[in-house]
């Protein structure tokens, strides 16, 4: 009787580690930073975790629906670059003509640089589903294209054109919660809820899955592939508006590299890049994870480059355990 409740006890046990493995494994390396890294644990560290986690942790959710479709997108971090010189030059141009003031003016600069943002997504899905090209290749391509709008439209210099409130958005609080940390709740609630409970969640997960087997039960792969690929540039347009608030800045520089970050969160969080398989929660657990590691190493002052290996290393470790657990449920 004992030997069969032991049985059903590690049974349980060794099916809570490998559903909850991310989650085991952050615990873990939390408490050996918190022991190591003296700050860590303190509240003001723990929200500044959160709060630079937020910038490409909002892009991630986004991501997360376009991977489980089975696609990529490599030119969100241009995005990013140029909502915040959007932004700041429609919000200059429109007081600098008089048609209103600056602290209203920025608020339509927002609107055309997400209006714009979701342009460039419908522009890559059109490519894509038209000509059956590549998304990786197609967003590669893009991803120079908007680099290079940015930089044509702030003329190489950093746009500075913002009313004071506007620093509200990237750096302000809420109580003692950051508002980029609740911008990122705000839009895992929406993702997670579109995701997990809507007949357009299932849809995305039966193309990323099958898409013969999702069109031929009815599903419009292409208005799927359509409406990931825009939702992902306009989460890059909001963390573009964020990111250029923090500095009251909007520059072609902001946002390069990020795509990487971001795609590894959602690869850490569970999903795989052949697609229908991945969640908006794992994603979550990924962000923080990234966030942690990453604040870690910098109160440890451990070396950038060491650093670049330990998130490859990281990158690596989560394909492979992905990977694992895949086999074994088939």
């Amino acid at each position: 009787m004992n030997a069969n409740c032991d049985n059903k006890y590690i049974n349980k046990l060794s099916k809570f580690s490998k559903t909850h493995i991310l989650e085991l494994i952050l615990f873990v390396v939390s408490i050996i930073i918190a022991f190591t890294a003296p700050g860590f644990f303190t509240s003001g560290n723990l929200l500044n975790i959160l709060r630079n986690a937020s910038l490409k942790g909002v892009i991630a959710f986004g991501m997360t629906m376009v991977i489980i479709t089975g696609e990529i997108d490599l030119s969100v971090s241009s995005t990013v670059a140029l909502s915040g010189v959007i932004t700041g030059t429609v919000a200059g141009k429109l007081a600098e003509l008089g048609i209103m003031p600056l602290e209203y003016s920025v608020i339509i600069g927002m609107i055309i640089a997400i209006a714009v943002a979701a342009l460039v997504g419908l522009l890559n899905a059109i490519i894509h589903t038209k000509f059956n090209i590549p998304t990786f290749i197609i967003t590669l391509a893009m991803l120079n294209v908007v680099y290079g709008l940015a930089a044509i439209i702030s003329k190489g210099f950093p746009v500075t054109t913002f009313p004071s409130w506007y620093s509200k958005i990237g750096a302000g609080q809420l109580g003692s919660i950051p508002i980029p940390a609740i911008i990122l709740l705000v839009v895992f609630f929406i993702v997670w809820m579109v995701m997990d409970y809507t007949k357009f969640g299932r849809s995305v997960y039966a193309v990323g899955g099958n898409r013969e087997s999702a069109r031929l039960s009815g599903i419009n792969v292409k208005h799927i592939k359509i409406v990931v690929l825009v939702m992902v540039q306009v989460t890059a347009a909001i963390a573009g508006i964020m990111v250029s608030s923090q500095v009251m800045s909007g520059a072609h520089p902001f946002g390069k590299g990020w795509e990487m970050d971001v795609i590894s969160s959602v690869i850490i969080g569970g999903a795989s890049l052949t697609g229908g398989i991945g969640k908006v929660k794992g994603t979550f657990i990924g962000i923080i994870f990234l966030g942690v590691l990453l604040n870690g190493m910098t109160l440890l002052n451990i070396n950038e480059y060491v650093q670049y290996v330990v998130r490859g290393g990281l990158i690596l470790m989560a394909v492979l355990i992905n990977t694992v657990q895949s086999r074994k449920a088939v």
